[in-house]
């Protein structure tokens, strides 16, 4: 499943995660180890609903700018420089950019990744 992007179309906008979730579920169920689903891309912002179904990951990586995860269901293991945390659901962890992480998860899990890319359209 490809993401989907919404650009912000308005001042305010608002989402219903409970169906957002129910689809990336819909998508696990059906035999991904993990999905990503872009809910707002708007300039340096980005939110992402991401599902990893139990033993999935994410390889380590890392973001120019800082992300923050918010775990909504489950829960993941995130390894962030020399730390590593079980975060269940209701846990909302901040790391910077730069910094290299992956996630995982033994049990499976859903979580709002926040991504504040920097502004590369400055001189």
């Amino acid at each position: 499943m490809s993401p989907v992007q919404r650009k912000l179309a308005s001042p305010v906008l608002s989402f219903d995660l409970v169906a957002e979730k129910r689809i990336v579920q819909t998508e696990l169920d059906a035999g991904h180890s993990r999905i990503a689903r872009t809910i707002v891309k708007e300039g340096p912002l980005r939110v992402t609903l991401i599902g990893v179904r139990a033993g999935g990951e994410m390889h380590e990586h890392e973001t120019d700018g800082p992300i923050t995860i918010q775990v909504l269901e489950g829960a993941v293991t995130v390894r962030a420089g020399n730390e590593t945390r079980r975060l269940a659901a209701g846990a909302l962890m901040a790391i910077d950019g730069g910094v290299r992480h992956d996630v995982s998860s033994a049990e499976g899990g859903l979580f709002l990744l926040t991504l504040i890319a920097p502004d590369t359209h400055r001189p």
